[in-house]
């Protein structure tokens, strides 16, 4: 589908004309590589000397070359085994970031009276922490398990069931969106999901505004708004905020 410049790396397709922020109710925002700058899985595993292995799995799943994200999850975070928490400290204290524009987006987006989602195929160690700091309303993310006993404080290569299912991969990320816009009384037209891979197309096609940051070719081709240069806070280029 044919996509217009409105300018540099800021490209339109088929979004409606004089669109506010106000107009929404909500934003929905991937976690990693999108509102942060690493991709945590990969990162994680740099400490068990896997990133390779690893971030080949994610870049091909991130493009949709895998079509059982699930198991690509399940694949990456056995090569996880035997990693510690302080590891995982260690990526949060000093390789993850914010993206740029991320929290002045989320800061706008509250003015403007929207609520906040963040929903992530990643893991709540990061997601969690990212929900406090940047005052995000709503979070669903999957949980390490984490041993107990001799090996305390060590990653088991597995991830934990949580109320709302196993694994939160693209399926679930849709149906955390719509069921958080039945929790607010709202329909999926007033949400806008923000996302870069491959499984955040399926929340991206149920709302009325749908993102790509600095996104795979497969996610750019079918946003309404591709971001490819510069911060997250190009969106306010698109939406008036007054």
């Amino acid at each position: 589908m044919q996509s217009t410049e409105l300018s540099t790396g800021l490209f339109l397709r088929n979004c409606k004309p004089g669109q506010k922020l106000s107009d929404f109710k909500l934003i929905a925002f991937d976690m990693d590589s999108t509102l942060i700058n690493i991709e945590c899985v990969d990162e994680v595993a740099d400490a068990a000397g896997r990133k390779a292995e690893v971030a080949a799995i994610t870049e091909a799943a991130m493009r949709g070359e895998i079509t059982d994200y699930k198991e690509s999850l399940r694949q990456r975070v056995t090569l996880l085994k035997g990693v510690t928490v302080a590891h995982l400290e260690q990526v949060y204290t000093q390789r993850l970031q914010l993206n740029p524009g991320a929290a002045d987006l989320v800061v706008a987006c509250k003015k403007a009276g929207l609520k906040v989602l963040l929903v992530s195929s990643g893991f709540t160690y990061f997601a969690d922490r990212i929900r406090d700091r940047l005052g995000i309303d709503f979070a669903r993310s999957n949980v390490l398990e984490v041993e107990s006993g001799p090996n305390c404080g060590t990653l088991t290569g597995r991830m934990v069931d949580q109320p709302w299912g196993d694994i939160c991969d693209g399926a679930e990320k849709r149906r955390t969106l719509l069921e958080v816009s039945t929790l607010l009384g709202i329909e999926p037209s007033q949400c806008i999901a923000v996302g870069d891979g491959a499984n955040d197309l399926a929340m991206m096609g149920v709302a009325g505004l749908s993102v790509a940051f600095h996104a795979k070719p497969i996610v750019r081709e079918q946003a309404m708004v591709s971001i490819e240069s510069g911060g997250l806070d190009r969106l306010l280029e698109v939406l008036q905020t007054t």
